[in-house]
């Protein structure tokens, strides 16, 4: 553990400017308040803030975010208060400070809506002040370190999966390679200790085996590029072991079949030399197709540059090389903090914060603990491609990226409009994946909306965030229009006229927000008629029996205008069309359920609310369902396409649900525009000699 005059000197150092005494009543401060407090090793408590407050010296922080790793845990484990920091250390650290603190523990939260809480109010601190995410990558950091003491397993579990999860890639987002990897190794032995075990235990065999092999390759590439005039300083090691891990994983193959588990360092002294060197050990060596990477003119979205290269050295063993300069490699390793040591006045380095922006929009319009996880896990996640819109703006995107990705990472409101894509001039499908280099245009309608099924194909969190509020936006407004329909025939029911001021009233008796929350309880059957009618009009539902007999009005609710699938669902059982006669049934939180009138599982909703239901003039459009038995012989099944082609009818899905030779059993999904439509379809063809029989199901 750093000792008070060793950390002060260490600040002094490469800021001799620094308070000196505010440092030293920093130090005393933590050790005073954290008192006998231990830690799972056994060591005092103010070990751990001291060390992290060692970590932050190392990048060169200033001495704001020195006090703040020393102070970042007293207000959580000790009696310390914020204000008492401020009046101590300023209004500065103590924002730093307040930022850094975990929330405290509400025992009514589950463990996912305290990470999420914890996660929120970091992403909020970081947004103001980077440097907030500094102290706390240090802070797991040297968690991480000492994990090894903690005695519960489970324990141990869940903070290397949070580290793996969610602070690992952050550090990746800002650049702190160096970090980065030191948390994967520390998660990856707790979370597969076989696998780590495994790992590097082949390492260390390969490297005794090898006996200085890596030393003289890196000799070797020295020698090469020193024949060509270029001054270079190389390095060499054996790839991570968690890089090792997720590489065998991702491509299935066992340790021996990795062949490229050498990487190299080259640093140059100037962006020239980088492509010169590239140059000279291309010519020098068989480089291995698709695996050059040109980072320095297009950087990664964390400031990232260098050129990444593979190379077959002798014996056909491969080797991994990147090349920068060694002003490149001190920006890279450390990222975000490296600006800290030049930087005058501010908290944001320029183009760090594109990526943030993007999480805190999510974090703004995500309430749910275990989306936000999802979604924030989404959007820091290190592995990305390359696109460009049509005016030659860069976007960078995780691998597997659809085009509706694309369109919701250039803006929202593209995403929210967009119908339709073309990637380089050709037209694709919206779930299209796209690859490195790809020039996306996205083809948008003022009356699109984001579509429930994208969730299945998007990968981005930004894109799901915006998907589910766009499609619960909508599901809301259904419900309220619904809700406003049954309002209606309730208030017709009352023995005097409904003005704004009962409406309001009613309101505030249900404690409801606004008229719209209102609608919506109705609408998802929330709230009774007796408890509307009274909350209307106190006192009007006295002479009702407990059970009521009235009737609802004979006005059917009409569907029309309506999404099935928002304030609605069709029912699977009937497969209801525009025509048939339909009721609805309503269940507290769920959505109406749709059924023609002669349905046969209607009878399991004998306790619930029905509704009677139109569907509207001229509504049109929906799914019916066939069943069809055909002669089972060649020329059939395109018989009856023509048939649908010719009525003007989309098949959506076609199944053989039995064979019995000579005849074949289908179910066939078609989109037809009503009853009407579906029965002239299912004349034509018992009309045909290739079908035995056509009924709805």
């Amino acid at each position: 553990m750093l000792r008070q005059y060793e950390l002060v000197e260490r600040v002094k150092e490469y800021a001799p400017e620094a308070d000196e005494a505010l440092l030293n009543r920093a130090y005393v401060y933590t050790v005073q308040k954290h008192g006998t407090q231990k830690r799972a090793s056994g060591d005092p408590y103010f070990s751990h803030p001291v060390e992290v407050a060692g970590l932050m010296t190392e990048l060169k922080l200033d001495q704001q975010t020195i006090i703040t790793a020393l102070l970042h845990d007293t207000v959580e484990d000790t009696l310390a208060t914020i204000d008492e920091i401020e009046k101590l250390f300023g209004p500065d650290v103590a924002r730093l400070v307040d930022g850094v603190t975990k929330l405290s523990k509400i025992e009514a939260m589950t463990e996912s809506e305290r990470a999420a809480e914890n996660l929120r109010k970091l992403l909020l601190a970081m947004s103001e002040d980077l440097r907030v995410l500094l102290v706390k990558l240090a802070d797991r950091l040297h968690n991480m370190r000492t994990l090894h003491f903690i005695k519960k397993p489970e324990k141990r579990q869940r903070i290397a999966r949070e580290t793996m999860d969610i602070y690992a890639p952050l550090a990746e987002r800002v650049g702190m390679y160096e970090y980065m990897r030191e948390m994967q190794l520390l998660a990856f032995e707790q979370l597969e200790p076989e696998g780590y075990a495994t790992i590097t235990g082949r390492l260390a065999q390969i490297r005794s085996q090898e006996g200085g092999q890596v030393d003289a390759i890196a000799l070797a590439i020295k020698q090469a590029l020193a024949e060509a005039d270029v001054n270079v300083e190389v390095t060499g090691r054996e790839k991570h072991p968690y890089s090792i891990w997720k590489k065998m994983a991702e491509r299935h193959v066992t340790f021996e079949q990795i062949t490229d588990i050498m990487a190299f360092r080259v640093l140059t002294d100037t962006p020239e030399d980088c492509y010169r060197a590239l140059g000279v050990l291309h010519q020098t060596w068989q480089m291995i197709p698709g695996r050059f990477k040109d980072y320095i003119s297009t950087p990664k979205s964390n400031g990232y540059k260098s050129l990444h290269t593979a190379l077959i050295y002798e014996n056909s063993m491969r080797m991994e090389v990147q090349i920068r300069t060694r002003e490149m490699h001190r920006l890279n390793e450390f990222g975000l903090a490296a600006h800290w040591a030049y930087k005058q006045g501010g908290s944001r380095p320029d183009g760090q914060v594109g990526w943030l922006r993007d999480l805190i929009e999510i974090v703004d319009n995500t309430h749910d603990p275990d989306e936000l996880l999802e979604h924030t896990k989404l959007a820091i996640y290190q592995d990305r491609i390359f696109a460009f819109t049509p005016k030659g703006a860069l976007h960078q995107l995780p691998k597997g990226s659809t085009a509706v990705d694309f369109a919701f990472a250039v803006h929202t409101d593209l995403g929210n409009a967009a119908v339709g894509a073309k990637i380089n001039g050709r037209h694709v499908p919206l779930r299209t994946q796209l690859a490195n280099g790809d020039v996306v245009e996205i083809i948008k309608s003022e009356t699109s909306e984001p579509q429930l099924p994208w969730l299945a194909f998007v990968v981005t969190g930004k894109a799901r965030a915006a998907i589910r509020r766009a499609v619960r936006a909508k599901e809301r407004a259904e419900v309220a229009e619904i809700g406003a329909k049954l309002f209606d025939e309730i208030a017709d029911r009352l023995p005097q006229r409904i003005g704004k001021k009962a409406i309001d009233s009613a309101i505030k008796r249900l404690d409801l927000r606004d008229e719209e929350d209102l609608m919506i309880a109705i609408g998802s059957a929330r709230l009774s008629d007796r408890e509307v009618m009274e909350a209307l009009v106190p006192g009007s539902t006295a002479e009702l029996p407990e059970e009521p007999e009235w009737t609802r009005s004979e006005r059917a609710i009409s569907i029309k205008g309506l999404t099935a699938g928002m304030g609605f669902e069709l029912a699977q059982c009937c497969h209801p069309v525009p025509g048939d006669r339909i009721v609805g049934l309503r269940r507290p939180d769920k959505k109406v359920e749709v059924h023609t009138i002669d349905c046969l599982t209607l009878a399991n909703g004998v306790d619930v609310d029905w509704l009677d239901l139109s569907w509207g003039e001229r509504t049109t459009g929906a799914i019916g369902r066939l069943r069809l038995v055909l002669y089972n012989r060649p020329g059939t099944l395109a018989e009856v396409t023509q048939i649908f082609a010719s009525n003007r009818a989309n098949v959506s899905s076609l199944n053989m649900v039995q064979r019995d030779d000579p005849f074949g059993t289908y179910e066939v999904d078609l989109e037809v525009a009503d009853l009407a439509h579906l029965t002239r379809i299912v004349g034509a063809l018992r009309a045909s000699e290739a079908v035995t029989d056509a009924v709805r199901i």
